[in-house]
């Protein structure tokens, strides 16, 4: 089994900063990709935040361009997501996700999820 452990969210005022952590554990041979999505309450969709390759390729969503910085310790299997300017529509539960090979399969695992809220 793979855990994904998350930390880091909180309530910030528009305009300021925080930064999310997710740590992998588990059996796994390795992590292919690791991201962040974040989903509103009482919905059912994940919309793609930020996500980087383990040779560091990054992609991100349009609305957060510029703004956040996701980046990866392949060795400690971590990845972060360092969020600057923080906006009130940047308010969802954060969820860290890594694409991880087992067996010679690849599996999608989820963290638990964190809750950032941007007050205006």
């Amino acid at each position: 089994q793979v855990q994904l452990v998350e930390s880091g969210g909180g309530l910030v005022q528009a305009g300021g900063s925080l930064r999310l952590s997710c740590a992998a554990s588990g059996s796994f041979s390795s992590i292919v990709v690791m991201g962040w999505y974040r989903q509103a309450p009482g919905t059912t969709q994940r919309e793609l935040v930020a996500h980087i390759t383990s040779g560091g390729r990054t992609k991100y969503a349009d609305s957060v361009k510029g703004r956040f910085t996701i980046s990866r310790d392949n060795a400690k299997n971590t990845v972060a997501l360092e969020m600057n300017s923080l906006k009130p529509e940047d308010t969802f539960v954060y969820y860290c996700k890594a694409d991880v090979i087992l067996a010679g399969l690849q599996y999608q695992y989820w963290g638990q999820g964190t809750q950032v809220t941007v007050s205006s």
